[in-house]
């Protein structure tokens, strides 16, 4: 491979620019440039030409068309070494660029940004994915760079190889290249989508950008990565890691779960999450008392799972959870003298996210399957519309307050779903069971058996709420509600044996709510 001799550039980030121009023009390349790149290297003393006189022909269009040119298109795809390539370029007086340096107009930003639609459609780059996807297929002979944090491989391959790259970092430069283009116009294909009301496209590009390279997946023979992409939301993704060791993929899955609960209540609330399941949730007046409602309702599952809060986390609740293992705490703030009490427990990863994410904003989820994917709008509705009293009795208002409490929590449990809840916290949670029935006699021993390692006589269920996620099919999970010494009932309604359910829960003395939503996690 000859050396470089000739570099095109033209970025919009000009990080770094200055320092990998100047050595290019130590080493003897010159440089083709355009508009506000080309003045910053002029302004450091780095002799550039301008596009306009590389081509003979003018930047028209407000900018709109600069590099579209065969002057420049030709001598990024012509092939060296192909006979009627070079004579093409010598006929056409076509000079070859061997390294094109181009990163793309912010569009991203702007839609981050909330500019106005004819901002962000004239911040869409033309030229510059055109020069890049020219670049990268012509890859055998034509370095491109679009990522700053490229330009010392480039330096050192060039020094190592007298001016020359290798075909190495060519071929995985023309990778990030194509990969840069694609989720650039997977941006800008997914704003249009929503500008014109479409959340569901013919062709859906998804795109993402590597966060972390993650030691394993779910287990140690997987491998596993870390990407941030999407429609932007507070969480895991905007996360800053202030201490503990790395997170792992079961980590950040858990603690994305663990916040998205949280996000739920207007309160002050705190999760404890194991498995993307929760096995404790409460809201009180600080988050000493929540974190304390939480961790009551199953304290031993609560062992080396994930603790979320949706205030700032101060020291008194910091206090109280060093007591306990636990992997990860993850809060929108934390203040100064929590960070000196987590602190001391090192290997703690304490995610700052800087914001809560709002959980009625709409939006879509994705989950894969063998051969694609399942494309749906986010669950981002607890209750639509008001609760139906179903039964003789109607709860008080302490049920109803406690009953859409449980239903809340009820929406992040996996299915079959059973919450039993009472004050505020959540005191017996079943998850995952094949059957309703199974779940309800779950919870009901978990809030039995926390109740006892209390040392109280009588179990929190006693007294308490309990929400189902979809309805009861058959009469037999309320009734092991009821025996489990529940008061009230909260479920979508709908069954062909509602009526069945309903005298049961008369005949027990239970007050029943239908709410017509449905909340199966799976």
């Amino acid at each position: 491979m000859p050396p470089i001799r000739r570099a095109l550039i033209s970025v919009s980030d000009k990080t770094g620019l200055a320092g990998f121009a100047r050595f290019l023009a130590d080493n003897e390349v010159e440089i083709l440039s355009t508009g506000g790149t080309a003045a910053a290297l002029r302004d450091a003393g780095i002799p550039v030409v301008e596009v306009s006189d590389h081509t003979g022909f003018p930047e028209i269009m407000d900018g709109r068309v600069k590099t579209l040119h065969p002057a420049i298109h030709g001598g990024l795809l012509a092939v060296r070494g192909d006979a009627s390539h070079e004579e093409a370029m010598k006929a056409h007086g076509i000079a070859p660029i061997d390294l094109l340096v181009v990163n793309l107009y912010p569009f991203e930003a702007a839609v981050a940004g909330g500019a106005d639609a004819a901002t962000c459609v004239e911040t869409i780059d033309i030229g510059g994915p055109a020069l890049i996807r020219a670049a990268a297929k012509n890859h055998q002979s034509v370095t491109v760079v679009v990522d700053t944090g490229d330009y010392a491989d480039v330096m050192a391959d060039m020094k190592a190889g007298g001016g020359a790259t290798t075909p190495a970092l060519r071929t995985r430069l023309a990778a990030t290249a194509y990969a840069r283009t694609g989720s650039y116009d997977a941006a800008i294909s997914a704003w249009f989508n929503r500008t014109a009301g479409e959340p569901f496209p013919r062709r859906l590009p998804f795109a993402g950008e590597l966060r972390q390279r993650l030691r394993y997946g779910e287990n140690p023979h997987q491998e596993a990565a870390f990407y941030v992409g999407g429609d932007p939301r507070p969480g895991i993704a905007t996360a800053e890691q202030i201490q503990g060791k790395e997170l792992s993929y079961n980590n950040l899955n858990d603690t994305d779960a663990a916040f998205e609960l949280v996000a739920e209540f207007d309160g002050t609330a705190c999760a404890i999450i194991k498995h993307a399941n929760p096995c404790g949730v409460a809201v009180a007046g600080s988050l000493r008392e929540a974190y304390a409602k939480a961790l009551a309702c199953d304290p031993v599952s609560a062992f080396g799972g994930i603790v979320a809060v949706n205030r700032t986390l101060d020291e008194a609740c910091a206090g109280e959870i060093v007591k306990l293992f636990c992997e990860v705490v993850i809060a929108p703030d934390v203040d100064d003298a929590a960070r000196s009490v987590l602190a001391g427990k090192e290997n703690l990863r304490v995610l700052v996210t800087g914001a809560m994410p709002d959980a009625g904003a709409p939006g879509t989820t994705v989950k894969s399957l063998a051969g694609g994917y399942l494309v749906q709008g986010r669950d981002a509705q607890v209750i639509a519309g008001e609760l139906k009293v179903v039964t003789k009795r109607a709860p008080t208002d302490a049920e109803t307050a406690d009953l859409a409490f449980a239903f809340t929590v009820c929406k992040h449990v996996k299915s079959n779903a059973i919450v039993y809840a009472r004050d505020g916290a959540a005191v017996g949670i079943g998850a995952g069971q094949m059957s309703r029935v199974d779940s309800a006699h779950i919870a009901a021993r978990k809030a039995r058996e926390a109740s006892e390692a209390a040392g109280e006589q009588i179990s929190r269920a006693v007294g308490s709420v309990v929400a189902s996620d979809a309805f009861f099919p058959f009469a037999d999970g309320l009734l092991a509600a009821a025996e489990a010494g529940a008061t009230a009932v909260i479920q979508p309604g709908g069954s062909m044996r509602d009526d069945e359910v309903i005298k049961a829960a008369d005949e027990n003395g239970l007050a029943m709510v239908f709410t017509g939503t449905r909340h199966f996690r799976h």
